[in-house]
């Protein structure tokens, strides 16, 4: 009898704390469409900033001086690799 009711005791206590851990789930499962919503943007913002670098670049000698087109395309492999880290290539 009492092993009975200690089963029963606990089953209650079991099912009472089932919507708590649905709720972490529900939090966490949000959370994690946040931060993947974030990553999506911050690398599509990484690609346009390497279309832009590269276009201006391409402009060459003609626009920019040799120092100038040396910090361009520091910062155009600096955007390249963050883009690959995102995206796991490194």
């Amino acid at each position: 009898m009492k092993k009975s009711a200690i089963i029963a005791m606990t089953a209650m206590l079991m099912s009472a704390a089932v919507p708590a851990f649905a709720q972490q789930d529900a939090q966490q499962k949000e959370l994690c469409q946040i931060a993947a919503k974030n990553c999506l943007n911050k690398a599509d913002i990484l690609q346009k900033k390497v279309k832009k670098l590269n276009a201006e670049i391409k402009k060459g000698s003609t626009k920019y001086s040799a120092e100038d087109l040396k910090m361009l395309e520091q910062k155009l492999q600096d955007a390249q690799d963050q883009l690959d880290k995102m995206e796991g290539k490194k």
